[in-house]
């Protein structure tokens, strides 16, 4: 994945896999994580955005999804 302009750092890469790409070896990002971040420079409030479903409310991101702050300008 990759994003550029609208608000990110230019020029950095964030995370690390092994010689093999497989696993992460270090700084990982769920999806959750990536949704709430484009969510976030779309100026989207992740955590308000939601749908009924069964009559319970249902995010995106679920209730693991957090903004990650490293990447922003």
């Amino acid at each position: 994945m990759w994003m550029a302009g609208a608000g990110v750092k230019p020029g950095i890469v964030y995370g690390e896999t092994d010689e093999f790409s497989y696993n992460v070896v270090k700084d990982p990002v769920h999806v959750h994580d990536f949704q709430a971040t484009l969510m976030h420079l779309l100026g989207i409030d992740h955590e308000r955005l939601t749908f009924k479903y069964q009559g319970r409310r249902f995010r995106l991101t679920d209730v693991h999804g957090h903004v990650v702050k490293d990447i922003l300008a």
